[in-house]
């Protein structure tokens, strides 16, 4: 296609527009200006919503949301929230669900949610057998790699943390929010990794320099002629979710370098287990009262109080059987881990409500993407450093 015919051709949301260059980072800034006419523009930058049916969220901790309008293609809206995150639900595919209604509007995003019956065969509209068998692989793999193999698991969080910052930066793109994804990939790979022969120190200045090249390439990916379009926006989410995955997953890797770090991590990985399963029994049994409706309406305030009960307990265990220490520090680090893995669930369940999405990826069959697994970990994992490194 020529350059005066790419001129004349009407913008586009999402992949289509953003693919028109090989360095896969930015659009051409005319073809945006050219197009504003015949595109609607959203005020927040993101996709635009508009009324769908989508499948209903029962008590297992699925909700409703609107759909993304991009490249005039549709893609169902739905966000997996439970009462305390459905990051390390093995066993439910999501975690946390309560029998709190849908409201009509949502204060949010606004327009009318519509809903239909969930699919048969998963209380939760997902496939429950699939999930079952994914989730206790995975949970199953884990504890074989911490036990027997504990370096390892830095290579199987390091994949993890690439696979999960592509699926953010995917879906951010196909909502026209361009941020750079070779150097966030990349200098995320950075952050992670070196923590292993540097400590903190590594992590802190990979984290600095990467942050710096997303400025840069950000301001200059378009070429030296044309002004960027969405700078701030653009560079200030990629920090963001630098800071959100790479950086958060890093404490993981400081943590199993401490002594016993590997029973460290399989601490607080059950924690966070505990947690959901918590959650997920007592939102389906009790849950009637919402907790944050206006980002998670089948969130209850009765699943918050499962996740806490289930995850206290695991902590006065496993922080007394596994580590051999006062049974206390498990009861701060069993609260500490509930407060941040709800935190967690709830801000990804934002992001995908804004994005107009369900899952932030299909890799994990009834699960959706690897970041949807992530997201009360990561935060879990600071959480845990700090303590234990703290308290121990």
């Amino acid at each position: 296609m020529s350059l005066s015919e790419h001129s004349r051709r009407p913008a586009r949301a999402g992949d289509e527009r953003n693919d028109e260059l090989s360095d896969g980072t930015i659009v051409a800034e005319n073809a945006a200006a050219t197009g504003a006419a015949e595109e609607p523009r959203p005020v927040n930058g993101t996709a635009h919503a508009r009324q769908q049916p989508v499948p209903d969220a029962d008590a297992s901790g699925h909700e409703p949301l609107a759909s993304a309008v991009a490249s005039g293609q549709h893609a169902p809206a739905a966000s997996r929230d439970g009462a305390a995150g459905d990051g390390a639900a093995w066993a439910f595919g999501g975690s946390g669900g309560e029998a709190v209604p849908m409201p009509d509007e949502d204060p949010v995003t606004g327009p009318e949610v519509v809903t239909a019956a969930p699919a048969s065969g998963s209380r939760a509209g997902r496939n429950l057998p699939a999930a079952l068998a994914v989730g206790f692989g995975l949970g199953l793999s884990l504890i074989a790699i911490l036990l027997w193999a504990h370096l390892v698991f830095i290579g199987v969080v390091g994949i993890a943390v690439g696979v999960a910052t592509w699926e953010v930066a995917k879906r951010l793109r196909e909502a026209d929010v361009l941020v750079p994804r070779i150097p966030l990939i990349a200098g995320g790979q950075a952050v992670f990794w070196l923590g292993w022969p540097y400590g903190a120190s590594g992590v802190a200045g990979a984290f600095a320099a990467t942050a710096l090249t997303c400025m840069v390439w950000r301001l200059f990916d378009h070429g030296l002629q044309t002004a960027p379009r969405n700078f701030l926006r653009d560079t200030a989410i990629a920090i963001f979710t630098l800071a959100w995955i790479p950086l958060l997953a890093s404490f993981a890797t400081l943590l199993l370098l401490e002594e016993d770090g590997n029973l460290r991590v399989l601490t607080f990985m059950i924690l966070v287990v505990c947690s959901d399963v918590g959650g997920y029994v007592a939102g389906v049994l009790f849950g009637k009262h919402p907790m944050v409706p206006s980002i998670s309406p089948k969130k209850s305030w009765e699943g918050f109080a499962g996740s806490l009960v289930f995850s206290v307990i695991g902590g006065l265990l496993t922080v007394t059987l596994l580590l051999d220490a006062n049974s206390m520090i498990g009861v701060v680090l069993g609260v500490g881990l509930v407060l941040v893995a709800t935190c967690g669930d709830l801000i990804e369940s934002q992001i995908k409500r804004e994005l107009g999405i369900k899952d932030m990826g299909t890799l994990l069959p009834g699960h959706g993407g690897i970041m949807d697994r992530l997201d009360s970990m990561l935060p879990s994992a600071f959480v845990s450093w700090l303590v234990l490194s703290t308290l121990l």
